[in-house]
Formats: structure tokens, sequence, C-alpha cells
């Protein structure tokens, strides 16, 4: 038993090497990639945040009130969403909020532009979905310390290495949603937009999206939802937002600003699941 212990143990799988050669290869042979990617996200970001900072706070919080209002037709919601972005401006983390509202969006463009066609991709071939189970499950299950690494090899320190981790992170559930949501589409709905003679385009646009929408606007939510639980891990890599002040809490063991800062977050989280519920009756 000792000799078979030592056998497994002298002969250890080369993991983390193998890993490490990947990403040195990839950074030496793809940096004009790597580049090409930073440059984008940073545009991304950049146009982003400038939108959210450019009107008055009381202005956006009218117009978030006037979304609030548009999406969900609930007067206690727009309170909520109200209330909430004064009570913000009130504890002076207005701009670290605008911040990590960036980076949330920004995670939302990118990974709905990238899970809603896989999750339809994946919905009509069952065999690319069953050789993208096991990579989404590793995505949801790596610890999302280990997507910095990388992260910080290819893009370096700031806003762009935080949205990275923060898709890698994210991605899976508006894939795997929308994958549901689509393959969820009633077989009776199918068969009669065929025997109408619908073409794939046709059923895809009128009858299986349509469907899906419910589940789709749920991963939107979720992807919404897992971006802000990222804004603290994401100020790691020197992303700017709301994890800043808890990450400074946390090295100073400043109870005070770390309860302050974290509360923020909250009420960021619960305003944003509010404003994108599917079904609004709060009334």
């Amino acid at each position: 038993m000792d000799q078979l212990t030592a056998l497994l143990t002298d002969t250890k799988i080369p993991v983390g090497r193998t890993a490490k050669a990947i990403f040195d290869w990839l950074n030496a042979n793809a940096a004009v990639v790597f580049n090409f990617i930073s440059t984008l996200m940073d545009g991304l970001i950049g146009g982003i945040l400038k939108m959210l900072v450019f009107p008055h706070p009381l202005v956006f919080t009218l117009l978030a009130v006037a979304l609030t209002w548009g999406l969900q037709r609930s007067w206690k919601t727009c309170l909520l969403v109200a209330l909430g972005f004064l009570f913000i401006l009130n504890q002076g983390y207005w701009d670290a909020t605008m911040q990590s509202l960036t980076l949330v969006l920004s995670a939302c463009v990118v990974c709905m532009a990238i899970g809603v066609p896989l999750g339809i991709a994946a919905a009509h071939r069952p065999r690319l979905y069953a050789w993208m189970r096991p990579v989404l499950d590793l995505m949801q299950t790596l610890p999302t310390f280990v997507y910095l690494i990388p992260a910080i090899v290819f893009f370096g320190i700031g806003m762009v290495p935080g949205l990275i981790a923060t898709v890698i992170f994210v991605l899976p559930a508006p894939i795997r949603l929308t994958h549901l949501g689509v393959s969820s589409t009633p077989k009776a709905l199918v068969e009669a937009a065929i025997a109408f003679g619908a073409t794939p385009r046709q059923l895809l646009w009128k009858v299986e999206l349509p469907s899906a929408t419910p589940q789709i606007m749920a991963g939107l939510n979720q992807t919404i939802m897992l971006s802000l639980s990222m804004v603290v891990i994401a100020a790691l890599v020197g992303a700017s937002g709301l994890g800043v002040p808890v990450v400074r809490a946390l090295n100073s063991v400043n109870t005070a600003l770390g309860f302050e800062s974290g509360f923020i977050i909250v009420v960021v989280a619960i305003m944003l699941d509010r404003m994108l519920r599917v079904r609004g009756h709060d009334d």
C-alpha cells in the first residue's frame, strides 16, 4: 500500500506546469489578439461609463425611475429605486456605484452577445451541448480567484481583466437559460409552424425566441446579479467601483467602511433585481 502511495505521489500529473506552459505560449504568440480584445473592452467600458456619469445624479435617478416604470408598471418598485439611488448619493458612493454599474453592464453586453447565440445553437444541436456542459460546469465551479491569474497575465491591471474574469464566471448562466428556453418550446407550436411552411429562421424568430423570452430575461437577471457579485473580486485586479472600499476595509479591518460599502452593494443588487424582474406584479 505504501509503495502504491509513493508511486502515485512520485508520478504527479503536471496539471499546473501544463497550464503555465499554455499561458506562456499564448502570452508570447497571441499578444495581438489579447491587445485587440483589451482595446475593444476598454472602449466598451469607457463608453458605458461616460453614458452613466454624464447626467446629474438626480437626473439619472429620474431616468432610472422612468425606466423602472416602463418595465414594471409598479409605483412601489419605482419608489424603491428612487430611494435606493438617493441613499447611495447621500452616502457618497455615487461615483463608485457608477463604476460598478459600468462593469455590470459591460459584462451583460458581452455575456448576452455570446451566451444567447451559443444557447440557441446548443438547443438545436444536442451533441454540441453535451460537449459544452462539462466546460460550463468547470467555468461555474472553478474558484473565481483562479480566473484573475490569466486575466492579469494577458490583460494587465485595471477594469479589463476584471471584466474578463467576470465574463468567464457569468457566461454559463445565459447559455444554460437560453438553451432551456429554446429547447422547452412546446412541440405543438413548432409542429404547427412547420405545417404552415415556416422556414428555420422564421421558426426561430417567431416561435422559439418568443417562447423562450422569460428564460432569456431570467438569464439577463442572473447575469446582472452574478456580475455584481464579482465587483469585490474584480477590485483585486485594479477594477474601480464598490469593491475598492470593501477591499480597503478588509485590509485595514475597518468595520464601519466595510459594512457601509457592503450595504451599498446590497442596495444596488436589490434595485437591479426589482427593475429587471421578469414579472413585476408588486401592486
